[in-house]
Formats: structure tokens, sequence, C-alpha cells
């Protein structure tokens, strides 16, 4: 395995053998070992939604996406209603990561904004379609929908987009079997005329996340809907990310010309090399090739299979003097967000003296002709194929890339390559699990629990220790199915570390490794671990330390820890998609993992009451600025901040920022004190009143007059 320093991820590459019996773990699966789709989960609900998930807001028939009346603005203002699931709170988030790297559409917290959209645990998975220009406007993510594309799905339904198989050409593309859909739900698979809905001149798209599934509204067991291609039966329905075509649609709708997040791709098939240059700080260059006789044989682009085309750049080690080196910068580069992602492959057919270091060339006022700064360091013994590394950024000021090969001092027959260059303003991976001879794998292993194979141990941020287990043939019961299982395991810092583990957001992703991160479609799934939840066969909590609720496992090497229960999915991803896209490449795949600490994500509900939000554009958010004493707490009350202030049984705090102290013992002197005050002041208006009585009536007789007192 190579190594790099300075970054924060591991990445372990694996020539796995074959899989050996484990000790039996307990494994949950969170959605019941089905591969539930929107509309098998609202079906079960029994919710009467139009096309299954479109809330129709009172509308009688289909309104068109035509026109700007139903258009967002181009940052969305959102809530996360405090009744959502956590695990669904954080992959709302990183959904609308996707959205920034593939498009112009952005999302931000409301902030009292007329028209917003408010996410909330409904009762399954819906929304309304565009906006609907009502103030708040729902969108609900209930059970078992906290999956990336589902959520895709929902927002671009806010968007603006309807099912791709409502088309008015769609059956060109597609056969509706009318006779098996359930009765009364027909009217699901109605097609619509161009002018109620626009395909904005995109093609028909099979890989749509916004396709039915071939099942869907089935009253048996056959499918619904046949695709007229029949490679595409079981490509229709994905929920894994956009597609090419609903990027397509959305950038088109919404006048989008480039992405927010995305910052730059090359994978060098082009002569000009994306506008690298070659140093003249060194004394030797990169070459654009497209094979070298100690290897790569082929780029990671195409992998040979496409003639006349297939290049990567290579530093040659065979030849020159020790020290001896090549730099490649990027283009300028404008950072927004303070953070990005380098990604590229990496191929060491040199020696492992020899180093590739990645360098920022860094722009200021201060320094107008750049400074370098180094974010990471490549090193290892030559391996026979191409590696994926990552390395994270944190450039606020204009920038380039620079990529430094250094010729150690060992016999090289080959050097360094570098191919499928990504970079985006995202947070890198934590670690990385490269799984090799994966065909042999998947080809030879049984079904069940033989089957299942282990990542390596891996540390979050925070200091848990998990791992990932993968049964590539799925369960015996349904062996067409990767299942993907998340679980604590013993590690060093358990004694210093809250039990039971709260809130720490587990991903797995399996990466498509198509060469423009753009138009990748990997599939990923989220476990959060929940510090209540209880395990299903006793009364211990299912996140508690692994040396308590786990049970006795062994690394290769001998060792043995414990391993905490799993929990995940045996509907990870079906064969078929996994051969669908490019998840399988040179004989290897590679998982992405990271486990984020996602507390902060608790109370996520805005202190403006929504219904003011109907009647205002704009709410001041001067809590943060507005200190209150003694604990007190800051909310907005009609836009303006107040405080709300504690209090005990026989104490409290008053005052405007709850500065002073009240207590019972002091209201009773006060109350005696305010009881004496008004008796003294009612004598006194007593007794002078019936002096000036008194004396009035005497001078009124003397006078003669007749005096009538009331």
């Amino acid at each position: 395995a190579s190594c790099i320093s300075l970054c924060p991820f591991l990445i372990i590459s694996f020539f796995l053998p074959p899989p050996q019996p484990a000790p039996e773990t307990t494994e949950i699966d969170v959605d019941g070992g089905m591969d539930q789709d929107i509309f098998d989960i609202n079906e079960a609900l029994g919710l009467d939604l139009f096309e299954g998930d479109i809330k129709l807001d009172g509308m009688r028939e289909r309104n068109s996406i035509i026109g700007d009346n139903y258009r967002w603005p181009h940052v969305i203002p959102y809530v996360l209603d405090d009744s959502l699931e956590m695990n669904a709170k954080g992959l709302i988030l990183k959904a609308f990561e996707q959205y920034r790297l593939k498009t112009c559409i952005d999302f931000k917290p409301w902030e009292g904004e007329q028209n917003y959209i408010s996410v909330f645990k409904g009762s399954g998975c819906w929304s309304s379609v565009g906006n609907r220009q009502v103030g708040l406007q729902q969108l609900s993510i209930g059970a078992s929908c906290d999956r990336i594309g589902t959520i895709e799905h929902e927002f671009l339904h806010a968007l603006g987009f309807w099912h791709e198989q409502s088309r008015s050409d769609r059956d060109d593309y597609v056969s509706i079997i009318w006779e098996r859909i359930q009765d009364g739900t027909s009217h699901n698979f109605n097609k619509y005329d161009d002018k109620t809905s626009d395909s904005l001149n995109v093609p028909y798209d099979y890989t749509s996340v916004m396709h039915y599934s071939k099942n869907a509204f089935r009253n048996g067991t056959e499918p619904t809907i046949i695709t007229n291609i029949p490679d595409f039966m079981d490509v229709i329905g994905q929920r894994m990310d956009f597609s090419d075509y609903d990027l397509q649609k959305l950038n088109r709708l919404y006048n989008c010309t480039s992405s927010l997040s995305f910052m730059d791709t090359c994978s060098f098939e082009l002569e000009n090399i994306c506008g690298l240059i070659q140093s003249s700080d060194d004394n030797s260059d990169w070459q654009r090739l497209s094979q070298v006789p100690a290897g790569p044989n082929t780029d990671h682009t195409n992998m040979g299979e496409c003639e006349d085309s297939g290049y990567f750049m290579h530093f040659d080690t065979s030849a020159g003097a020790e020290g001896s080196t090549a730099i490649l910068e990027s283009r300028i580069l404008y950072p927004k967000r303070g953070f990005q992602c380098l990604q590229f492959y990496f191929y060491n057919s040199g020696h492992e003296s020899d180093h590739l270091y990645i360098w920022v060339r860094e722009y200021t006022s201060a320094h107008p002709n750049g400074t370098l700064r180094l974010m990471g360091e490549i090193k290892g013994s030559p391996v026979s194929y191409w590696q994926l590394h990552h390395v994270s950024l944190n450039v606020t000021s204009k920038f380039r890339v620079v990529f430094q090969g250094v010729r150690g001092g060992g016999l090289s027959n080959g050097g360094l390559s570098i191919d499928d260059i990504n970079l985006s303003e995202t947070q890198c991976p934590h670690h990385v699990w490269h799984i090799r001879n994966f065909t042999h794998l998947l080809n030879t292993s049984p079904a069940g629990t033989a089957g299942r194979i282990y990542s390596p141990p891996f540390y979050s941020s925070k200091g848990y220790a998990f791992q990932v287990s993968l049964y590539l043939n799925g369960s015996t019961d349904n062996p067409f199915n990767v299942a993907m299982y998340f679980h604590l395991i013993s590690g060093a810092n358990d004694d210093h570390l809250q039990w039971p583990c709260p809130w720490q957001q587990g991903t797995v992703i399996l990466l498509d490794q198509h060469p423009d991160i753009r138009q990748r479609m990997s599939n990923q799934r989220s476990i959060t671990t929940n510090p209540l939840e209880l395990s299903d066969s006793s009364s211990s909590y299912f996140w508690d330390r692994p040396d308590k609720v786990g049970s006795v496992a062994s690394f290769p090497n001998g060792t043995t820890f414990m391993r905490g229960p799993g929990m995940g999915t045996s509907a990870f991803l079906t064969h078929q998609r996994l051969r669908s896209r490019n998840f399988i490449k040179e004989d290897g795949v590679y998982i992405l993992l990271t486990m984020e600490d996602i507390s902060h994500l608790l109370s996520t509900q805005p202190s403006v009451s929504p219904t003011f939000a109907m009647n205002t554009s704009k709410v001041p958010n001067s809590c943060p600025d507005y200190h209150c004493e003694n604990d007190g707490v800051c909310v907005i009350v009609d836009r303006a901040p107040v405080c709300r202030c504690p209090a005990g049984d026989n104490w409290w705090y008053m005052g405007e920022k709850c500065e002073r102290k009240g207590s019972t013992q002091e209201n009773t002197v006060i109350a005696v004190s305010s009881t004496m005050a008004v008796f003294v002041v009612m004598l006194i208006v007593t007794v002078t009143t019936a002096v000036c009585l008194k004396k009035k009536y005497s001078q009124g007789k003397e006078n003669g007059e007749n005096l009538k007192l009331e």
C-alpha cells in the first residue's frame, strides 16, 4: 500500500484472499432487507399522492414547468424541521453538496425570505412541483426515505421537474403494460404533451433519477414498464445520483453555465493538457504518453479500450541524477469556500525512493508572484496498478496546484504517472478502501456469511474505531445484491470517548470511477449512531462500547479485538447496477468512507415563527450579537431579539437581559410592604375627605344653602 502524509485520510489497498468464515456478528437491516423505492414506501403507508410522490396543493390538473412563475431563485432558503431523523438531516446536507458540485443551485438556511422549503419527517417521501409561491412549502423525508438519490429526486420535483416516463415521447422508449397496474392507479402512467411539460430538448433518459422503476404500481409480480431497449430493464428507477441528462435539464431550466463547487478536471485526452504548464524551475518535464514499458500499460480513463486515445502524464525517473525534478502546474484557480479536495490517480513504476509532492502556489497582494505551500507527499513501493489519492487543500486566495516529481537514489525502470485529476470545493473522504481482484471475488464468493469480507480498521476524527463488512453476493435469501454493514470496533481511544456513541454519521460510498467528478453516479448509504437505540434482543445500547456489546474477532495477523453489532442494508446495490457504471475498473473497486460528528444538527429549526414568514421578506438575525445574562436564551419575536430568562422553584431572573434576580422571599416582603403602603394612603385620603366635607357643610349652613350629600 502506498502512503500519503500531510493529508487527513488513509488509503488501504487489498488483494483479498478468498473470504473465510467469521464469528457470528449481529447485523441489522435499516430497510428490512428490502430495496424499497419511493413509491413502495408511500404505497405501504396508504398515501394517495399524484404519481405516487407529488403533492398537488389543491391543483386539479398538472401545471407546466414552463415559465418563470414556478422557478426558485438560484439560492433556495430551507428549514430542516426538528422532526427529521438525524440520519436524514445529514444526508440532506450531502444532497445539497451534490447540487452545488454539479449545478448552479445553492441552498441556504432560511432567514425570513417570503418563500422557502421546509423539510420535515412526514408520512413517506413527497414534494410539490416547482415554487408554489405559498411561503412555507413542505417537502417530506419520512421513515426509510433517507437515501441521497431519494432526496435528490424530491428536490428535483420542488425545482420544477416531473417524472421522466410522463414525457410526451415516452411511448417511443418504454411500453406501459396496463393490465399489470393496480386498480385505481393507472392515472399515474398518464403522459403529457409538450404544452404541459417541457423536456428541454434533452433525449429520453432511462438512467434518470426521476424515472419510475420497472415494478411501479404493479398488481402482481410482473413489471409494469418494459423498456424498448432490453438492456435498460434493470437500469430504470435508479436512486443513486443524478444522471447526465438530469443535470442537462436542470442546468438548462435554471440557465446554469457553471457549477458552484466544481473547479477543474483533466484526463489529458487533449494535447493542451487542460491548460497545465511545465515549470521553468525544474530540470526535467512531464510527458503526455499512452503507455510506458515498465508501466502503466494504459491510461486510467479508458483502460486501453479506445483506439487513438487514452493518455496520462508521466515523469521518467529511469534517467537523470538523484534529485532531478519535473514540475507541472495548473492554471490559476479562484476559490470561494476556503476548502478543496484534490483527487487523482497515481501509478508508480519507478523506485520507492521516488516521490510525488503536491504543493499550492498562492498569490496574495503581499506576494504577487506566489508562495509555495506543501499539501501532501506520496511515496511507497512501486505497484502495477493505478491508485486513487485525495489531498485536502485549504486555500482562500487565487492559486495553482503544483505536481512535483522528484527522482530518488534507487534504480528505476519507469517513473511516476498521474491521470484523471479532479479538483472541487468539497470535503475529501476520510478513508479509502481499495478492493482488488474484485471480479474473481464476485464470481467465487458464496452468498451469506461465508462470503462476507471486512475492511481494514479505520478511525473517525473523534477517535472512534470502525469497520465495514460487505457481502459481495448478498444474503442466502437475496444473492443478487451487494450487502453492506457498518460496525464500531474496539480501539485505542475507547476509555476517553463518550458511550454509547452519540450521533456519528458513517457514510460508505462505492465510487463510480468516471474521469469527470460531475458525471459520477456513485452509490452511497449512511448510518448514524443513535446513543439511545437499544438492541433488539436485549436492553443493552446498540452503539455502546464494542467490548460490552460486541463479539471477539481477529485481524489477518491474528490480533484479536471486539467487533460491535452492524447496521446497514442487504440491498446496498444490485449486481445489475454494479455493472452498469464504472464501479469496477482495472478489476478493482474503491469504497470511500467517512465518519463525522453531526450532533450540531440535533436542533435545526429557526427561532422565527414559520407563520410569520408568510408576511415578511426579511428577519434580522441579531441573536448572535444580543447577549442574555445569567444563562438566558435569546429568541426572535416579532422581528426583535428577546431574552427568555431561567427560573427555579423559588427563584427567577427578570429584566430585558435577565440581569435581575427575583425570589419568593423577596416577593413576600414586597407584598407586605405594598399592603401597608396602600393602608396608610387610604387612611390619609379618608381623613382628608372627612375634614373637607365638614368644612364645606359648615359654610353652606351659614349661607342658608341646602346641601345634599351623596
